[in-house]
């Protein structure tokens, strides 16, 4: 990794903890609430790719080992890390990478605005969403004790909310990509 790379990943770093400032968003009850990070795994992996995504979750991660009250609501620790969204936020860091890595395929600067938009909102729904799912839901099932059908159906009060921020995040990665592009390019 290059110097260019690591500032863009510190740099995600902390958009990610300035989205933490925005108030979590509670659901009556499950013990997961809805939260401005999770869109940063969107934003990461579109914005700046894979590996550079991947980092900025990974540096947050370790600030939140180390006690930093990081996380929406002011939270940080050990405790969060193996608490019921645990798995959530190790997720981010999966779904980061995942997200990039799709949209580093999927997008590129000479194709019209509609494939780009489609890409990157693909890239968030598999990555930002399906990817995190995937992590965060059997973890919250162990360590909460509840079984995985009803996590899994307390999960989709969250879906309308994602796909707005997925449509968030693609709107910012387009208007990113046309401003100053930033995304690594593969073939």
């Amino acid at each position: 990794m290059t110097t260019r790379d690591l500032v863009l990943s510190a740099l995600f770093t902390a958009i990610i903890v300035v989205l933490g400032f925005l108030p979590p968003v509670p659901i009556p009850l499950l013990p997961v609430p809805i939260t401005a990070q999770s869109m940063g795994v969107m934003l990461a992996g579109c914005i700046i790719g894979a590996k550079r995504g991947a980092l900025a979750y990974v540096l947050l991660v370790v600030l939140v080992a180390v006690g930093l009250p990081v996380l929406s609501g002011g939270r940080g620790g050990l405790a969060v890390l193996i608490g019921p969204t645990g798995g959530y936020i190790f997720g981010w860091i999966l779904g980061a990478f995942v997200t990039g890595l799709l949209a580093e395929k999927l997008v590129r600067e000479d194709q019209s605005a509609t494939k780009q938009m489609t890409g990157f909102f693909l890239a968030s729904i598999v990555g930002g969403i399906g990817v995190v799912y995937l992590c965060g839901m059997p973890w919250l099932s162990l360590v909460a004790g509840t079984p995985f059908d009803k996590v899994l159906f307390g999960s989709l009060a969250f879906i309308p909310g994602d796909l707005v921020k997925a449509a968030i995040a693609t709107l910012a990665a387009r208007a990113v990509l046309v401003g100053y592009p930033l995304l690594p390019v593969r073939v």
